[in-house]
């Protein structure tokens, strides 16, 4: 049975001294936006989701190479692994049946779609199924402007030949969010979707139990252990699909009780006294 109920939800996120999501187009750097606000993106931010999925035993389509449990090379080979060849063949089945068997064997694709987009084949013309998924999440956004520091440091290559020698050092540069900044970002879940892909009030039960672990196992280098907290974790429970109130009136309520506090400390009576018939959860981050 898909989502009975509209979910609202919001995370907030303390970075010390790490770099949360950096940008591969300016040397790593942490995001930052034009007015100098730190950012995560929402691809981040869903790929740790994932990765805490995996954890949890979960079929993942999308798998980082790094956390990889079947060997596959690419999407298109986990794709027909999972479901078959004749699945994508227009000739020997619909998309419907496709989608509907995707959404059933990977949590990720019926928590935040996917496109299957396949080109022409010997026996078969090209084929796209594009499935919208229930779960949406915002990038997110530091409460005041960060300070990135930079540091440089150097890089050993390894030794070469017959390991008498050593490869010559190389100079390199690390950036990090100086000393402590607060994120916040939003996200909800969509019954009317969910009904399409199959999302359940399992599904989203599990959701709410891992996103207050979001960041555990996640550390490297870049994001020491400890550095990356989920402070806290408001989770909207609306009474029917439609929902008692918009989206971003619900979050909106979240952002007045924040204020200007760049902390993200938030009057809790205040939240909790905003909508009538809609309680928060509040839930503690690990």
């Amino acid at each position: 049975m898909s989502l009975s109920h509209k979910i609202d939800f919001a995370l907030i996120i303390k970075v010390t001294n790490a770099n949360p999501n950096g940008d591969p187009l300016n040397g790593n750097r942490p995001r930052t936006d034009f007015s100098g606000f730190g950012e995560i993106t929402d691809v981040c931010l869903k790929r740790k989701l994932r990765d805490r999925l995996q954890e949890e035993g979960q079929n993942i389509f999308v798998q980082s190479d790094d956390k990889k449990t079947d060997g596959m090379v690419s999407l298109k080979n986990r794709a027909e692994a999972g479901l078959g060849k004749e699945a994508f063949n227009p000739k020997k089945s619909t998309k419907d049946d496709t989608a509907k068997a995707a959404c059933d064997k990977w949590f990720d694709v019926r928590a935040f779609g996917q496109v299957f987009a396949f080109g022409k084949s010997e026996d078969a013309a090209g084929v796209s199924i594009a499935i919208r998924g229930p779960l949406t999440i915002q990038s997110a956004f530091s409460l005041a402007p960060v300070t990135i520091a930079s540091t440089q440091i150097t890089k050993s290559a390894s030794n070469e030949g017959d390991g008498s020698k050593r490869g010559s050092d190389t100079m390199g540069m690390k950036h990090r969010i100086e000393n402590e900044a607060v994120y916040l970002t939003f996200g909800a879940i969509t019954p009317q979707l969910a009904e399409k892909t199959g999302f359940s009030d399992d599904d989203a039960e599990l959701i709410k139990q891992l996103l207050p672990r979001l960041f555990e196992g996640d550390a490297s280098s870049a994001r020491p252990e400890g550095s990356m907290q989920i402070m806290q974790v408001v989770w909207w429970e609306h009474n029917s699909k439609a929902g008692q109130y918009s989206s971003a009136r619900v979050h909106q309520t979240l952002r007045d009780a924040i204020g200007q506090n760049t902390t993200g400390a938030f009057d809790h009576e205040q939240l909790v006294n905003s909508l009538a018939n809609l309680t928060p959860e509040i839930i503690e981050g690990f």
